[in-house]
């Protein structure tokens, strides 16, 4: 599997999990930067998964053909949810969305992409940061960094 190929898959599967997301469930989740304070109403809760850092480590030596690789993807999932203008509920409409974004994230740890039989694709994935981003209602905002770690064989790329 090219790893080309897999990065985009990842980038995939983690907008599908999103996006069949319920109670909260984001009506936008999307790679396409915006502007939150443009949203339509509507659009809330709204989620913009950004890859932000790749890490690629040898894991065994030999020729091209037989050695192989890993590497962790870092995505930053960037959430927002509105509230009236008074603000009430942003904090319970955020950490619901946070708790909700990381059970559905854990549901599958290798991301529906490892592969049988080998250790190509994903072996682990894990949100490792929460961080809440301060902001005025009616909006409330909020960073999870996520890594996804996979292997591969060198020579796919």
């Amino acid at each position: 599997m090219a790893v080309d190929n897999l990065r985009a898959r990842i980038t995939s599967n983690i907008k599908e999990v999103l996006q069949g997301m319920t109670d909260p469930r984001p009506v936008l989740v999307t790679s396409e930067p915006f502007e939150a304070d443009k949203l339509a109403i509507t659009q809330f809760p709204a989620v913009l998964i950004i890859p932000t850092r790749e890490e690629r480590e040898t894991i065994t030596m030999g020729s091209t053909a037989a050695g192989r690789r890993m590497g962790t993807l870092t995505y930053t999932l960037r959430g927002f949810v509105r509230g009236n203008s008074k603000g009430d509920n942003l904090d319970k409409k955020r950490n619901d969305l946070i708790e909700a974004i990381e059970e559905a994230l854990d549901s599958d740890r290798y991301r529906e992409l490892l592969a049988t039989g080998t250790s190509d694709g994903v072996t682990d994935s894990q949100i490792r940061v929460i961080e809440i981003v301060d902001r005025l209602p009616p909006l409330a905002e909020f960073s999870i960094e996520y890594q996804v770690t996979y292997n591969y064989k060198r020579g796919t790329v």
